[in-house]
């Protein structure tokens, strides 16, 4: 049953952002304001009309295509050439079934038991991987990795678009939230969901020219001949030509997602009620990040690549080391140094509020030096509250929406979830894991970084570590998802952890009540599609944190 058929059959007069009582057309809230509002998010537009065509067209086709395969049989690659790679691909199947017992047995009996054994079988592998980095056809992977990431992107973006077209709130939701905050979330998860389908498309074409007409030899190409024209320098200055080919793509990329940032920013966000900022403070933070990029950014490829090329064949724990500690400096620096740079923190002033965070620090020994409010509302109307600093300095940051938003308690409730992430040492695991992916991507580089193949079929006459990089990147995307779920699955896990911290807290209840505000001031989405929730969320859906809240067997302390 979907979550459209599942609409409420008895539900509190008042919910959150509810004003009035129940439609027997749209569930509630009779006037028409709300009733017309729910028409234009059950409405399908152009491009769900496009989703729907598309989702058609590859119904039938792959129907026609059983259909000829039933009919010509084992004649099909006869008459049609073009398909012997899928008559092969599809008659494959059942003898590729069939042998998995074979195969396994062989494995077993084939596994080694021995010392030398297993030497002999990582030699063998070992130069079955190198023979295969010879002859991968690198351009055709490259294609085909991105193109199945962007689809199964694209799939779930259809799933969890199609949630957002129901206007009826489902059970798990009905009870504390009203009908007109939830579809206004669902408009709002709309707008950013068109605008984010057609940017991805975007970028996938983009990113198809780019590799198929090798945009990026030609760009080094040019970056090349700029230096030697402008400044004398020759191809012995290959760090210098990197800096300058990154600082080159980057400012492309930025120019071809600058108008989806303005029409994020400015349409999207200002319709729904979140953009306080100006197109002054949008172009100062461009130019912002620009230098910040040039300052910390440069060095940063400079130094990597001294170590790629000064350290041989075991670069990859160098340039482990390099990162790690890049990004431990990066979190020292940026809540003092970088993020002033954008937003205005003050202490937080004499109260209430503060002497009830500075209480609960207190409570749990938290280190706690600094207490700032940070004017988030200068630029939207999100909210957030975050711990940061190392060792004994660390600071707590309440954005002020989040202060117009919330109660005391509330806020204390949400505190004492982020103090929950310190003293759980999350932080610490979440870099330990970052720390490992790092690793992963340094050390499975370096299986690449040499094959001239990988160059020449990219149109490169020359091997540039940062090129290499690049093209790297590139296969590196699948493994690259795999390792991100991962990542978000660990960070889900850890946010139930400090909700429930803060509940042992005692914060339960205004915790539970401070989510519900936050998700419906923010406009979240509240009924999210499961698979789409699982693969992109790094955090649990809200239903399912307020479920783990209520769970009787987490029970608060008593003091």
């Amino acid at each position: 049953m979907s979550a459209s058929d599942t609409s409420e059959k008895s539900e509190p007069e008042v919910a959150v952002g509810s004003t009035s009582t129940r439609s027997p057309k749209y569930g509630d809230d009779p006037n028409s304001a709300v009733d017309a509002q729910a028409a234009l998010v059950m409405q399908k537009g152009l491009l769900d009309d496009i989703i729907d065509g598309i989702q058609l067209g590859v119904v039938i086709i792959v129907v026609i295509s059983f259909l000829f395969i039933a009919i010509f049989a084992g004649s099909l690659p006869t008459v049609f050439p073009a398909t012997q790679p899928i008559y092969d691909f599809i008659t494959g199947i059942p003898a590729f079934v069939t042998g998995i017992p074979e195969c396994a047995l062989m494995i077993k009996e084939e596994f080694p038991t021995t010392l030398d054994e297993a030497i002999m079988l990582s030699s063998a592998l070992a130069a079955w991987l190198e023979d295969l980095l010879h002859t991968l056809p690198y351009k055709q992977c490259v294609l085909a990795f991105s193109w199945a990431s962007y689809l199964w992107d694209t799939y779930l973006d259809i799933r969890q678009r199609d949630r957002l077209h129901e206007v009826r709130r489902p059970l798990a939701v009905s009870s504390f939230i009203s009908r007109q905050a939830y579809i206004e979330a669902n408009a709002y998860g709309l707008d950013q969901s068109s605008l984010g389908l057609i940017n991805k498309l975007f970028d996938q074409l983009a990113t198809t020219v780019i590799i198929v007409y090798d945009l990026i030899p030609m760009l080094w190409t040019a970056v090349g001949t700029a230096m030697l024209e402008y400044a004398g320098f020759g191809a012995e200055y290959e760090i210098t030509q990197s800096v300058l080919f990154t600082f080159a793509a980057c400012l492309i990329a930025s120019f071809l997602s600058l108008p989806f940032s303005l029409y994020s920013t400015f349409v999207v966000e200002k319709k729904h009620g979140f953009n306080k900022s100006t197109l002054g403070i949008f172009v100062s933070d461009l130019l912002k990040s620009y230098g910040l990029g040039a300052v910390f950014g440069g060095p940063l490829i400079a130094a990597f690549l001294w170590v790629v090329n000064k350290t041989g064949s075991q670069f990859y724990l160098y340039a482990w080391a390099l990162m790690a500690g890049t990004q431990v400096l990066f979190i020292l620096i940026f809540p003092t140094i970088i993020q002033p740079l954008f937003n205005k923190f003050d202490p937080l002033p004499d109260g209430e509020l503060r002497s009830a965070i500075e209480a609960l620090a207190s409570r749990l020994n938290f280190p706690l030096k600094k207490l700032y409010v940070v004017d988030g509302s200068k630029r939207s109307s999100h909210s957030n509250a975050y711990v940061t600093g190392f060792f004994n300095s660390k600071k707590i940051v309440v954005y002020d929406t989040l202060i117009e938003q919330c109660t005391t308690d509330e806020i204390v409730a949400i505190i004492g979830h982020e103090l929950g992430h310190w003293k759980k040492s999350h932080l610490f695991r979440m870099l330990i894991a970052a720390q490992i992916q790092t690793f992963m991507i340094f050390f499975t580089f370096g299986l690449f970084v040499g094959e001239r193949t990988m160059y020449t079929s990219f149109g490169m006459d020359t091997m540039p570590t940062i090129i290499g990089f690049v093209f790297f990147q590139y296969l590196y995307g699948p493994l690259e998802s795999v390792l991100q779920f991962a990542m978000n699955l660990l960070s889900r896990l850890h946010e139930f952890d400090a909700d429930a911290f803060s509940k042992k807290l005692g914060f339960g209840k205004s915790l539970a009540s401070g989510l519900i505000k936050v998700h419906v001031e923010n406009k979240s989405n509240l009924n999210p599609d499961p698979l789409y929730s699982a693969y992109h969320y790094s955090h649990p859906p809200l239903v399912e944190r307020l479920n783990a809240l209520s769970d009787p067997n987490v029970a608060p302390k008593t003091e």
